[in-house]
């Protein structure tokens, strides 16, 4: 357990301007301890961590020292700091790993053996079921689901862990006391009771672009891999990926079509070495080694596609017109020639079709298969 003092100085440090996790790091390895680095001489400071911190380290705000401590008191909320075993062992392995983590919820989370599931903010409606679909699964298996409370394929990661009700824990690019994108505000509040909100910023942050790479390399660091779901080629997703690879922990992507652009970016890594994977149990056979017996053990695995009893329950031209659709996108003109049918037939049986979740419209009059299940 911290006490006051420890806290008091650690915020200190987290609070002085200029000094960034490498330069926090290089001075803790300089000096030994936080409170050995406030004691430090200007000319000492200035040589381990740079001019820009000469000076300013014991003299950070008071006013938002006290705000942190305010915010700190609540209930839920706590620090975790380099110096204390609860501070998550892979994120150590980072170079520029954070030396303090905000927290909201539970942190004993942090010792789960942890996967990342990252990708689009605006993914197909297959896409985000996907997420949701390999999160539950993964989640009803004890891996703890990471990612960063972004829209799409963020939020159905952090959504199919809870469903499942295992854990999962949002690393955001803001103080916890802000919520980003705010529509997400109530996905926090759950996650929160039930899981984890993690952060290196200070109560009071509000967003920055800046913020979002750098949220990326916590979630890659917690984590023994990270599985991109769909994702454009310039995608904040590959860089998670990258990260990941880099920190020598395992990269899964799932493939799509060759005619969806958010495939591009998964399919992208699977060239550069990521695996290819089709079903939870991919993963899971990739990380039993890893995990030990419960892993091996599991059972989990996901159907890919509808099987014969989801068709079966649909009416023959309902099924023939599925047959035709394919997961590929396929021109609604296309449909009406191909079926037979009249015009306002196809367009009506597509409505019923979507509605059941068996197809997604897409943009320019554009329909495909999403894989869903029915019962």
């Amino acid at each position: 357990m911290q006490d006051a003092e420890s806290r008091l100085i650690w915020l200190r440090l987290m609070r002085t301007p200029g000094a960034g996790p490498k330069t926090q790091r290089r001075l803790l390895d300089a000096f030994g301890s936080v409170e050995a680095i406030m004691r430090a001489p200007p000319r000492a400071v200035a040589e381990a961590g740079g001019r820009q911190v000469a000076g300013r380290v014991p003299a950070a705000d008071d006013h938002l020292i006290q705000q942190d401590l305010a915010w700190l008191a609540q209930p839920g909320n706590g620090l975790i700091t380099w110096d204390q075993a609860e501070y998550p062992q892979l994120l150590r392995d980072l170079s520029d790993a954070p030396l303090a983590l905000f927290y909201t919820g539970d942190s004993c989370l942090l010792h789960l053996p942890m996967l990342a599931i990252v990708g689009s903010r605006t993914p197909t409606r297959g896409g985000a079921q996907t997420a949701e679909e390999f999160s539950a699964s993964m989640a009803s298996c004890g891996l703890g689901i990471v990612s960063g409370l972004a829209n799409g394929i963020d939020a159905a990661a952090h959504r199919g862990a809870l469903k499942a009700n295992g854990a999962t824990i949002a690393v955001v690019g803001t103080g916890l006391d802000r919520v980003y994108p705010a529509n997400n505000q109530q996905l926090a509040q759950e996650i929160a009771v039930k899981g984890l909100l993690l952060s290196e910023h200070p109560p009071g942050t509000e967003a920055h672009p800046s913020h979002f790479p750098r949220r990326n390399r916590i979630i890659a660091g917690l984590t023994i891999g990270t599985l991109v779901v769909e994702a454009a080629q310039k995608s904040g997703s590959l860089i998670t990926a990258r990260l990941s690879a880099e920190a020598g922990r395992e990269v899964f992507a799932i493939p799509g079509s060759i005619h969806n652009p958010l495939a591009r970016g998964t399919h992208q890594l699977i060239r550069e070495g990521a695996k290819l994977v089709e079903s939870a149990q991919d993963i899971l056979e990739e990380l039993a080694p890893l995990l030990g017996q419960l892993l091996q053990q599991s059972d989990a695995h996901i159907t890919d596609a509808p099987t014969e009893s989801a068709s079966a329950a649909l009416d023959p031209d309902y099924v023939h017109l599925l047959e035709i659709i394919g997961y590929d996108p396929i021109a609604i003109d296309s449909l009406i020639q191909q079926s037979g049918l009249a015009a306002d037939v196809v367009s009506s049986m597509l409505l019923l079709l979507e509605l059941n979740g068996h197809v997604e419209s897409l943009p320019g009059n554009h329909y495909c298969r999403t894989g869903a299940r029915s019962s």
